[in-house]
């Protein structure tokens, strides 16, 4: 009767010693929101030789030509792909908004009427990932550790937190602007965390207002930059802020969302990941933990400065020196050894259009919103068809099927008269049904990139492809979302335990980085999952 007990304990301990001890404690993913690959190098010399980017390029591995292998090229997209290994095509993101054709209306990436926020007061917390048909990685970390690992996701956008997170979180938390707190859903808890709640009584927000924003070092050193007032930028402090210093204290008690476009943005979010990785005591037990955290600031920034600005240059600056203070307080909490982390973005931009022209290059803006309103005015004089255009979402048009069937306006015909009206507008490339997308010459990555960024259920009708250099929107500030290199051409970087010193101009891709996650933590990679293992990265020293 001894033999038993004896005999279940030995199976426990051989159990237990076949858990490959080469895996992290924690893994932490660090996507940078619009960061262009080329910022490691344009930057290069001005990052601290002991600070976050250098320890990264300078220790780690760097896959050089890492590429998004669809368009749209969006935060929604991005996020889900990098995290499921997968494309719009499968896990059916297709953007950060789309048409829904069954509902008959624009749907938010993470929106999910059927769950309550937790945090404030507002409706900013009615978000969850069930949306996206495929899982993540941090989803299958889950079930390989039969839900021991523990999964938080971090971000000022909901978008940036819930879908890199995956279905089975934990927890994510996202800034809520208009409360000033970070929020969470009921999908995943009924109330705060005391540490969460602690940490929004700080009202952090109004810290760093009083403190405004002026830049880190003295403005001539900005070499790298164009001059510091243009024409062509967005004013996100009020018309009369037009240069540095900004000052921000007329938002206090006002205004939460203005945070997000400076680089305090990115302060307050390394500060709520520290917070939960002390509280959530991530990476303390021999079963891996991830922290998924998305810097949304350098996104609101872009947008409005365009990546030739001194505010961009000022932002990474910033977040150099706060990388590497994150990077020691990770040695310190979870031990130097003990952790992986991979730096990556969810997308590019392109330059201002009104720079590209001061300084001579093609380039221009589509308003998209314009072209719209033309073109259905247009169909109503020719075919009698009123709102024909529902949508130009994902630089694609989402036509009124139920008008268009009602009618007898011939198909073919109507869709030809589009294609021809939009071809003619500047910037315009080509126009073609989604459905014919096959029959389009044109080179073979491009075609495939669109291609894996759709889905029937929830892509458009009609395609648009620009010239490069061309966006839509206004004149004032820039945006991505393009198949072309300055929107699809991402950093991505590794560091950590196990991880070999070195770098490669191999082309990988967004979509490589789960089933490399998956190769080092010893899990099934999601099931979506269409990359492959980056084998270099796998090489250990």
């Amino acid at each position: 009767m001894l033999i038993t007990p004896i005999l279940i304990t030995l199976s426990a301990q051989s159990q237990k010693k076949s858990t490959p001890d080469s895996r992290p404690r924690l893994v932490v993913g660090v996507m940078v929101d619009q960061m262009r690959w080329d910022f490691l190098y344009r930057y290069y010399n001005r990052f601290q030789p002991n600070g976050g980017f250098r320890r990264l390029m300078d220790k780690g591995f760097s896959n050089e030509q890492t590429f998004i292998p669809y368009a749209p090229t969006v935060t929604a997209c991005g996020h889900a792909s990098v995290y499921t290994g997968s494309v719009p095509a499968v896990h059916g993101i297709v953007g950060n908004n789309w048409w829904s054709k069954a509902e008959n209306k624009v749907v938010y990436c993470s929106e999910d009427p059927s769950v309550q926020t937790v945090g404030s007061n507002t409706t900013s917390g009615k978000m969850s990932p069930r949306n996206m048909f495929a899982n993540s990685i941090c989803d299958e970390l889950k079930l390989a550790t039969n839900f021991r690992s523990k999964v938080i996701g971090i971000a000022i956008k909901d978008r940036g937190a819930i879908l890199p997170a995956g279905h089975t979180a934990d927890a994510a938390y996202w800034y809520d602007n208009k409360s000033g707190n970070w929020i969470t859903s009921t999908y995943y808890r009924e109330s705060l965390p005391q540490w969460v709640r602690v940490f929004n009584e700080k009202k952090y927000p109004d810290q760093v207002y009083q403190q405004g924003w002026t830049t880190l070092y003295p403005m001539n050193t900005y070499v790298q930059s164009d001059s510091s007032v243009n024409d062509f930028e967005s004013r996100p402090f009020g018309e009369d802020q037009i240069n540095f210093p900004y000052k921000l204290d007329r938002f206090i008690g006002k205004n939460y969302g203005v945070i997000s476009q400076t680089p305090y943005g990115n302060t307050m979010t390394f500060e709520m990941a520290k917070s939960a990785v002390v509280n959530e005591l991530l990476g303390k037990d021999e079963d891996p933990d991830f922290l998924a955290v998305s810097f949304s600031t350098p996104d609101y920034i872009g947008h409005a400065f365009g990546p030739n600005s001194i505010e961009v240059e000022d932002a990474y600056l910033r977040m150099d020196i706060e990388l590497a203070a994150f990077f020691n307080f990770l040695d310190q909490q979870v031990g130097s050894d003990q952790y992986v982390v991979f730096l990556t973005a969810d997308h590019g931009v392109s330059h201002v259009p009104g720079f590209l022209q001061k300084q001579k290059h093609p380039g221009g803006n589509i308003d998209d919103d314009k072209l719209i309103k033309e073109l259905n005015d247009v169909i109503l004089q020719k075919f009698g068809l009123k709102d024909v255009v529902l949508s130009g979402l994902n630089y694609q048009f989402s036509l009124n099927h139920s008008v268009i069937d009602s009618s007898d306006v011939d198909r073919l015909q109507l869709l030809s008269f589009i294609q021809e009206f939009v071809k003619k507008q500047p910037g315009i490339d080509r126009v073609f049904p989604c459905s014919e997308l096959y029959k389009e010459l044109m080179p073979l990555q491009v075609r495939e990139r669109f291609s894996n960024g759709y889905h029937p259920k929830r892509s458009g009708d009609i395609q648009l492809l620009f010239q490069p250099g061309w966006i839509d929107g206004g004149k004032k500030g820039t945006t991505h979302g393009l198949w072309n290199p300055y929107d699809s051409h991402i950093p991505l970087i590794w560091y950590g335990r196990g991880i070999p010193k070195g770098r490669s101009n191999n082309v990988v891709y967004m979509t490589d980085i789960a089933p490399t996650l998956a190769a080092l933590l010893r899990i099934q990679m999601p099931n979506g999952c269409i990359g492959s293992p980056i084998l270099p990265v796998l090489s250990e020293k």
